[in-house]
Formats: structure tokens, C-alpha cells, sequence
């Protein structure tokens, strides 16, 4: 009795909701109906607030947004993973209708073995007519069926096609920081693992670290909300200023990481000077009561991949080159091997409590 009432509750929500999205003219998109369901269910007080801030008329890329913000973050992995399952039952459709073709095939190749062998002694004219009777029939048969099973291969390509590019574009959420946009983490160590995988990788790739000076300074002055900006503020500078074969990742905080591919060891160290002179001479304002001005600086450390041995020695090799430029007064590029002085040891708090 207690699951009926529940199911009779159940129906008279996704009722109301679905009213409701009627009413603000907001399309019944399943990712709309979940933020709404999320919203009016009573589990999610923060996104009603925000839902009812959009006005009378959400816009589309608004409700997006929502979406963004409080569902893709957490359930990237599930949806990458419904996505694969669902070109999963599609190939499944269309290795069943090649069954389907070979099966027909194979079943006119009987009927021909077995005509030839009929019209092997005497024919006489009623043996004949009905020889031309099944070859006939056989071939309509199979004319036919050819044509629906190309249709509906026709069919299913096309439907294919989109779940690949609908995947291609969930891996891209999945492996994108929403702050940022550029590569997250998780991107990273998979493109940093594949600088060993082919000796010419190797020979030419260089891990560039970056980290943005005294940023905990501003966060604790200003807020979070301005250290957000600054983060986007910088990330959208090496957006801007690298080529497509520098790969960007901000793998935690306030730390980046560049992959160069195809330069030089003096190329990649002008590389990243280059990028810690633009982000010195662009000041971030911030659109605040007064236009605050904050001038932005970041430190960096270089090292070749033929430095290292593996991508975990690569990484700690940059991080030293990096941790070098802080304490030599940051706001600068140095580039691995780094001459340790006796007795300097990492100070990991001071480092990292920037």
C-alpha cells in the first residue's frame, strides 16, 4: 500500500513538473526535466532559487547552464559510460542485419545448387516453368530483402554517427575543466603518458609548468570569486598564445601544465618567457565597485622529456625547475637540470600555501 502511495505521488509530480515546463515555454528536454524534477522534488532548495531567478521565460543556453553547474561535474563518468553502451546496441543492430544478409545469401546459394542440379538431366516444359517459377520468387526475395536491409543500414549509420558525436562531445566535458575551460587533470596524465609511448615524442616534447604568484594572497584579499577570475584571466592568455601543438591543463588549483611538442629546448624556454611576459603586462580588472586592478604574475619550470625517464620523473623534474623559480623571487622561467645548493630543502608549505 505505502509503494502505491508513493507511485500515485510520483505520477502527480512528474505531472506538475511537466505542466510547469509547459507554462514557461521550456522544451521537454529529458536534461530540462531533470533539472526541474531536481528542483520541485524538494531535494535541491539552492537549484530552485536558481531556476526561479531565470524569470517567467528561461532561455535554452540558461537552463544549460544549470545543467552545467550542478549535474555534468558529478556524472561525466555515467554519462560517457551510457553513451558507449548505447553505440554498443547500435553496432549490435548492425552486425544483425549483416547476419541477416549473409543468412539470405546463403539460403538462395541452396536454391541455385539445387535448381542447377534439376536442369542437370531432361527437362520437360512443367519441370521448366517451375524452375523459372523459384528462380524467380528467389530472386524478388532477395531483391527485396537486399534493399530493406540497405535501408535500414542507411538507417542505423546515420543514427550511429550521431551517438559518436554526441560521445565525442560527453569525452570533451569529461576531460575539460569548467572553471577554465582548457584540459583538466585527468586529460593530462593520459597526453603526458603518451610522451613515452613513441621514441619521436620523446626527442621533441617538453612539460612547461606554471603557477600563479602569491594567489592565495588574492584569495584571502579578495575572495574566491576574483581568484576564479584570475584563474580564467590566465588560462585564457595561454589559450590565446599557444599554437595547437602546446597542450593546456590546469591540473589543480592554481597550477597549469603546457605539453610543447615538436621545439627545442631554447624554443619551449622562449615559449614560456613569452607567456610570463604577457601575463605580467595584462592586469586583471576586475568588474567590481571601483574596478579593482590586480597585476597578475606567474612563475614556471622547463624540462625536456629526453630529461626523464618516465612521466612521474618528468613531472617532479619541472616541479623542481618550477619550485626554483619561486624561490629565486618568482615571476620567472627556469629550466631543468636546476643547481641545488647544499642543504636547500623543498619548503612544501611555503610553496604551496601561496
Amino acid at each position: 500500500m505505502q509503494s502505491e502511495i508513493r507511485g500515485d505521488e510520483t505520477a502527480d509530480l512528474a505531472f506538475t513538473i511537466a505542466g510547469r515546463m509547459q507554462e514557461l515555454g521550456v522544451a521537454g528536454l529529458p536534461r530540462n526535466y531533470e533539472i526541474f524534477y531536481e528542483a520541485y522534488s524538494g531535494s535541491n532548495d539552492s537549484l530552485l532559487q536558481a531556476l526561479a531567478r531565470l524569470g517567467p521565460q528561461p532561455a535554452q543556453q540558461d537552463l544549460d547552464l544549470l545543467a552545467r553547474d550542478y549535474f555534468t561535474q558529478n556524472n561525466r563518468e555515467s554519462i560517457v559510460e551510457t553513451a558507449h553502451d548505447m553505440i554498443s546496441r547500435k553496432l549490435d543492430t548492425i552486425m544483425g542485419l549483416l547476419l541477416r544478409e549473409r543468412s539470405s545469401l546463403e539460403k538462395y546459394g541452396i536454391i541455385l545448387d539445387r535448381t542447377s542440379e534439376g536442369l542437370s538431366g531432361a527437362v520437360s516444359r512443367e519441370m521448366l516453368r517451375k524452375v523459372i517459377g523459384i528462380m524467380g520468387a528467389a530472386t524478388d526475395t532477395t531483391i527485396a530483402q537486399g534493399k530493406q536491409i540497405a535501408s535500414s543500414m542507411s538507417d542505423t549509420s546515420a543514427e550511429l554517427a550521431e551517438v559518436k558525436l554526441k560521445l565525442e562531445e560527453y569525452k570533451r566535458l569529461a576531460d575539460t575543466d569548467p572553471l577554465t575551460q582548457v584540459w583538466n587533470r585527468r586529460a593530462f596524465d593520459r597526453a603526458m603518458s603518451k610522451i613515452y609511448a613513441d621514441r619521436r615524442s620523446t626527442l621533441f616534447s617538453a612539460l612547461i609548468l606554471a603557477d600563479i604568484d602569491r594567489f592565495k594572497d588574492v584569495n584571502d584579499r579578495h575572495g574566491h570569486p576574483v581568484g576564479d577570475k584570475i584563474l580564467q584571466h590566465v588560462a585564457r592568455i595561454f589559450r590565446v598564445n599557444c599554437n595547437a601543438n602546446v597542450f593546456i591543463a590546469r591540473t589543480g588549483g592554481e597550477e597549469f601544465a603546457m605539453i610543447a611538442e615538436g621545439l627545442g629546448e631554447d624554443a619551449v624556454t622562449a615559449l614560456a618567457d613569452n607567456i610570463r611576459g604577457i601575463v605580467e603586462k595584462t592586469p586583471f580588472i576586475a568588474q567590481l565597485p571601483g574596478a579593482m586592478r590586480e597585476v597578475v604574475t606567474i612563475s614556471l619550470g622547463v624540462c625536456m622529456a629526453t630529461e626523464a625517464s618516465g612521466p612521474d620523473d618528468l613531472y617532479t623534474k619541472a616541479d623542481r625547475a618550477l619550485y626554483a623559480s619561486k624561490m629565486g623571487g618568482r615571476n620567472r622561467v627556469t629550466r631543468f637540470p636546476v643547481p641545488v645548493a647544499p642543504g636547500l630543502r623543498k619548503n612544501w608549505m611555503l610553496y604551496r600555501s601561496e
